[in-house]
Order: structure tokens, then sequence, then C-alpha cells
């Protein structure tokens, strides 16, 4: 029989360090762009993000504090998500320093502002995908004992997207030739999804 680690997260993990990031992971990286209503634009990684919805294409991420991605969504309704991938990972890295409000973070990691279609925020040129989203719903989280958690959800219908041409192949998304990077937990472990890490198996009927 194996020997399991037990605690409970509300007593400590008895660990160097919290295993649950590290456990529910590699997870994609919610790089979002926003701009709040005097127009400043503020880009910054959320490791906590997913899709959540196809019909409509619904996608969130989850903000550890009022942060100025939060805060920019709630006053214009809009914001863009920027795929990670290898090839802007250090600039993403740079992204996710704690810079005062009015910091134009595509200025300080040399990333590219390219004007988005149908909302008013901009997506990052470089990024080889990127989703143009308009606010559904804001939550703030809450433990079982119904006490409020310093965290709030915040997801956005996509209505609009962008890919790179050279990442479709015969009318399919390739997934892994795009490189993503994901986040991995601890304090800086990060993965990379490669086309040979990946594997089919199909649903059963």
């Amino acid at each position: 029989m194996s020997d399991f680690h037990y605690y409970e997260p509300s007593q400590g993990h008895g660990l160097r360090h919290d295993p649950f990031n590290a456990i529910v992971g590699p997870r994609p990286i919610g790089w979002i762009s926003s701009k709040d209503a005097k127009g400043h634009v503020n880009l910054a990684p959320y490791s906590f993000f997913n899709a959540f919805c196809y019909v409509p294409p619904i996608i969130g991420f989850s903000s550890t504090g009022w942060k100025d991605s939060v805060s920019n969504i709630q006053e214009t309704k809009e914001f863009t998500w920027n795929l990670v991938t290898k090839h802007v990972a250090e600039q993403m890295n740079m992204t996710s320093a704690t810079v005062p409000h009015e910091t134009d973070e595509f200025t300080i990691s040399g990333l590219t502002k390219v004007a988005s279609r149908k909302v008013d925020v901009p997506r990052v040129g470089e990024s080889l995908v990127s989703f143009e989203c308009k606010l559904t719903q804001m939550i703030q989280l809450q433990g079982a004992d119904g006490k409020k958690a310093d965290a709030w959800v915040t997801f956005g219908e996509v209505v609009a997207v962008h890919i790179d041409k050279s990442l479709i192949k015969d009318g399919v998304y390739q997934t892994a030739e795009a490189y993503p990077v994901l986040r991995a937990g601890r304090m800086g472990d990060y993965v990379q999804v490669r086309p040979d890490m990946m594997f089919e198996m199909v649903r059963p009927r």
C-alpha cells in the first residue's frame, strides 16, 4: 500500500513549500491585457486560468488580491488573453513585476501593442494566439464557511480570436506546434509542451 502525506490545508501542509499549485498543474497562463477608464494599459500573467464553456466561449482567471487587471476590467468590461510560448516567456515573466498602476508593462517588456478589432484593449503582437474578451461575470471567491477570500475570478466571453496561420494544418489548430508554456507550481517552475509529448485517446462512444 502507498504511503501518503496527509494534511488539512487549514492546519498547514507541513512541507517546505505549499504543494497545492504544483499538484494542480501544469496550468495554462492567463496573460491578460487590460485598460482602465483613463487609458492606462496593464499586462500581467495569472497562473489560475482556464477555459470554461464552448457556447459562448468563456475563459476566466483568478486574481489573488484586487489587482490592476481586475480593477481595469471592472471599469471597462473588456480584456485580451495572449498565449505564452517559449519565445515570449522571459517577457511574460517581466510583466509579473509589481509596478505602479500607471506603468505600461508593454514598454518595460519590449512587447508590441496591436489594436484589437472588437475591444478597445491591445493584444500582444508577439503572441501567436490572442483572444479578445468582454466581461461576463466577476465573482469574489469564498470558503465552505461562507467567509470571503481575497481572490476574484473574472470571466469573459471570447468575441474575437487571432491565430498565427502557421499553427493551423488541414483546418486543425496544432497545440504543440506553438510550444506553449504552462505554470507548474513552486516559485518559478514552468513546463513547455512539445510535439513529442503529445498522445491521443479517442473518447469511447
